[in-house]
C-alpha cells in the first residue's frame, strides 16, 4: 500500500510534464507558423522596397525603349520614302522606255523611208515619199516643199499637203519666213504652236534642205495633226535626218531628170542629122 501511495504522485507528475511538453510543442508550432508569416511579410516588404529603389532604372529603361521606338519609326519613314522614290524612278524609267521605244520605231521608219528616197531617181516619186514622211512620222497636216530656182533665185512650191502649190507665193532669199531660212541655212521653229497664227510667210517650222552648205530648198510646215500639240525632241532629230536625205534625193532626182532631158534632146538632134 505504501508503495502505491508513493507511485501516484510520480505518475501525476509525469502526466503533467507530458501535458507541458505537448503545450510546448503546440506553442513551438504556432511560433514557427508566425515566424514563417513574418518572414513572408518581411520578404514582400523588402521586394517592394527593392522595386521602389529600382524605379529610376526602370524609368531609364522605359525612356530608352521609347527612343528606340522613335528611331525605328524614323527608319520606317525613311524606308517608305525610299520605296516611294524607287517607285517614282521605276515609273520614270518605264515612261522613258516607252519614249525610247517610240523614238526607235520612228528612226526605224525613217531609215526605211530614206532607203525608199534613195531607191528612185524619179523626182515626183521622191516628192511623194517626202510627203508621206512628213505626214506619218512628223505628224504634219499642212505643209509645202519649196525648191530654189537658181535662175530667179526664188523658192517655189513643187509639192504641198493641205495647200495648193499654185497658191503658194514665191519667196526671195531676202524675204521673211522660208526665204530667210533658205538664206541663213538655219531651221526655224515657233515656241508656242497654240498661239501661232500660221501664214505662207509665217510657218510653224521651216527646215532648210542642204547639201553641205548649199541650200536647195526648204520644208515649211503650217499645221500639225490634231493629236499632235507640239514638236517633240524626236521631231528635231527627224527633221535633221530628213533635211539631209531629202536634199540629196531631190538633188539627185533633179540632176537625173535634167540629164534625161539633155540626153533626149541630143538623141532627137542626132536622129534629125541621120535622117
Amino acid at each position: 500500500m505504501d508503495q502505491n501511495v508513493k507511485r501516484e504522485p510520480v505518475t501525476q507528475k509525469a502526466e503533467e510534464l507530458l501535458q507541458a511538453f505537448k503545450k510546448g510543442a503546440e506553442f513551438t508550432q504556432e511560433l514557427l507558423k508566425e515566424n514563417e508569416r513574418l518572414r513572408f511579410q518581411l520578404l514582400h516588404y523588402q521586394q517592394g522596397r527593392a522595386d521602389a529603389a529600382d524605379l529610376p532604372g526602370l524609368q531609364a529603361e522605359l525612356a530608352g525603349l521609347r527612343n528606340r521606338v522613335q528611331e525605328l519609326e524614323a527608319e520606317k519613314q525613311a524606308i517608305l520614302q525610299r520605296i516611294a522614290q524607287v517607285e517614282a524612278e521605276n515609273l520614270d524609267f518605264a515612261n522613258r522606255y516607252v519614249e525610247i521605244e517610240a523614238e526607235n520605231n520612228s528612226l526605224a521608219n525613217l531609215y526605211i523611208a530614206t532607203y525608199q528616197l534613195h531607191s528612185t531617181l524619179d523626182l515626183r516619186e521622191v516628192l511623194r515619199i517626202i510627203t508621206e514622211i512628213l505626214i506619218n512620222l512628223i505628224g504634219a497636216e499642212e505643209f509645202a516643199l519649196l525648191l530654189l530656182d537658181e535662175k530667179s533665185m526664188t523658192l517655189q512650191a513643187v509639192a504641198a499637203e493641205g495647200l495648193a502649190p499654185e497658191d503658194m507665193p514665191a519667196f526671195g532669199l531676202n524675204q521673211t519666213g522660208p526665204g530667210q531660212v533658205a538664206h541663213s541655212g538655219q531651221s526655224f521653229f515657233v515656241d508656242d504652236i497654240s498661239t501661232h497664227c500660221a501664214a505662207p510667210d509665217r510657218p510653224l517650222a521651216c527646215i532648210p534642205l542642204k547639201i553641205k552648205d548649199r541650200v536647195i530648198g526648204v520644208i515649211a510646215i503650217y499645221k500639225l495633226l490634231l493629236q499632235k500639240s507640239r514638236f517633240a525632241e524626236i521631231d528635231f532629230e527627224l527633221f535633221s535626218l530628213l533635211a539631209g536625205h531629202a536634199a540629196t534625193a531631190v538633188f539627185a532626182a533633179k540632176l537625173y531628170s535634167e540629164s534625161e532631158r539633155k540626153l533626149s534632146t541630143i538623141q532627137s538632134f542626132l536622129d534629125l542629122l541621120t535622117k
